[in-house]
């Protein structure tokens, strides 16, 4: 995953909370490198209406869920709480 050049953080994360299940299987460095491209509106694979609901969230204050796979093919999810308050970042399957 790439980090792009120019980067601008849209929103805030809150307090970051990780679930057991990513750091058993997820590469943490693939962790860092999401949280970045999460707040900066790149949302990685989600479905184009999930972007689209992203985009909205930017605007009116909903929870913003980006979805991306580390370097060993492991998806994981970045949801981030429509308060800011928080970020978890977790396993599809530990939802």
């Amino acid at each position: 995953m790439n980090i792009p050049q120019t980067f601008t953080q849209k929103f805030e994360l809150g307090q970051v909370q990780i679930t057991p299940g990513v750091f058993d299987e997820v590469d943490l460095k693939d962790v860092t490198t999401g949280l970045i491209r999460h707040t900066g509106g790149d949302f990685g694979i989600v479905s184009e209406n999930d972007k689209a609901a992203n985009e909205e969230a930017l605007e009116t204050g909903d929870r913003i869920l980006s979805a991306y796979l580390d370097r060993n093919g492991v998806k994981f999810w970045i949801v981030t709480e429509w308060d800011r308050s928080a970020t978890t970042i977790l396993l599809p399957d530990e939802y």
